[in-house]
């Protein structure tokens, strides 16, 4: 055998070995819910509710079909944000209901009422939750999560969490919440991107006792098996309407700073959360026409709606984008200035999202941005250290 050939042999060799140990890793990862033989026995014989929506699934089945099917006495229903079956557009309220399927009734948790009431569970034994989230401080999943677990504290109620992977987990990045701005889009002294898991924020919000009544809570989180952070993981769910593939999941952290301004970042498009565009500011020659468009199971009411748009597509202006990137909306101001638009549409609601004013003062002024960042990252230490006991998987 010539050495070239022997050489291309032991590739193919190393190559076949390390793909099937590759392979069984992933077929060895299961999701929280896909565990039954964990849960299962805790809710026989219970009345149960469950915090679910579309994402709630184990390949082809919905939680819902999976208890039902296993004789579980399934009460209720709990929707977040989006609504049970992920189709309605943010900020929508979301009305109570009776699932045309199962029959289930759906209790809205968000609306006016985001927590749930003691007569909404008056007749619930035990609580579970599986939503897959985006690992992003101001995606509001995580905010109904803290309220369910608040509400069964302060009944007794239990409370079971079934993990699933965080498509960010590699991220931890931004500005720390000061609690002085908490609101639903931020309930926690977490970073914009907080690198944990549902199950392992959840564990954080009780130890830390984020929550009244924290210590009474009996909470179980069935981890998701052979997963580390270091793992990649595309969901196979669209999140939520606008979150519909990785790149727009992967730029949301940055560009939802965008919503409180005249920009435009694709709601209403065929590129939510793609892209940055504004009616009469060209953010550079590379730039395409787009309009928004009501769309009820997404934006009914997007920005711009009807309005041709100069739109520039994200991986072109900023190929690197990842994490929590500022740079974008630093440009975009200062355009803004530069052509005597207005920028900001809601400076109070700019603020909740990012969890303090001191970004909105300082745009337009680098080297307050850059003691900023070094603020952030002497706050994201120290968080990092709080956040390290509850850990669920390998860093």
């Amino acid at each position: 055998m010539s050495l070239l050939r022997f050489a291309i042999h032991l590739l193919i060799v190393v190559f076949s070995v390390y793909s099937s140990s590759t392979l069984a890793q992933v077929s060895q990862t299961q999701l929280g819910a896909a565990q039954t033989n964990k849960y299962l026995p805790l809710l026989e014989n219970k009345s149960v509710g469950l915090v679910v929506n579309q994402t709630a699934k184990i390949g082809d089945i919905h939680l819902v079909d999976l208890l039902i099917t296993n004789g579980i006495n399934v009460r209720t229903v709990f929707a977040p944000e989006h609504g049970f079956r992920g189709d309605k557009g943010a900020g929508e309220t979301i009305e109570n209901g009776l699932d045309p399927s199962t029959k289930l009734p759906i209790i809205s948790l968000y609306g006016k009422q985001k927590k749930p009431t003691q007569a909404m569970l008056a007749d619930i034994d035990i609580l579970v939750f599986d939503i897959q989230d985006v690992g992003v401080r101001f995606y509001t999943y995580i905010s109904t999560m803290h309220y369910v677990m608040e509400a069964a504290a302060e009944l007794g109620i239990p409370v079971i969490i079934l993990d699933r992977p965080n498509p960010n987990i590699s991220h931890v990045a931004g500005p720390v919440l000061d609690l002085e701005f908490q609101s639903f889009v931020g309930m926690h002294p977490i970073p914009v991107l907080h690198g944990l898991t549902v199950g392992e924020l959840a564990l954080m919000i009780k130890g830390e006792q984020w929550i009244a009544n924290a210590e009474s809570l009996s909470l179980t989180v069935i981890p998701v098996t052979d997963y580390r952070a270091e793992d990649t993981y595309e969901l196979p769910i669209p999140p939520s309407p606008n979150l519909p593939n990785p790149q727009s999941i992967r730029y949301y952290a940055s560009l939802c700073l965008f919503e409180p301004t005249s920009f435009s970042i694709g709601r209403g498009t065929e590129l939510p959360f793609q892209m940055v565009g504004h009616p009469r500011i060209k953010w550079s020659e590379d730039t395409v026409t787009l309009t928004p468009r009501s769309d009820p199971n997404a934006a009914s009411y997007p920005k711009w709606q009807d309005t041709p748009i100069n739109a520039t597509r994200i991986y072109r202006s900023n190929p690197s984008l990842q994490g929590f990137d500022i740079s974008l909306l630093e440009h975009a101001f200062a355009l803004s200035q530069l052509n005597n638009e207005m920028f900001f549409t809601s400076p109070d609601f700019f603020d909740k999202l990012v969890g303090n004013s001191e970004l909105r003062l300082a745009l337009g002024e680098p080297s307050k941005i850059d003691l900023l960042k070094q603020q952030w990252h002497l706050d994201i230490q120290a968080y990092k250290v709080k956040a390290e006991k509850y850990f669920l998987y390998p860093r």
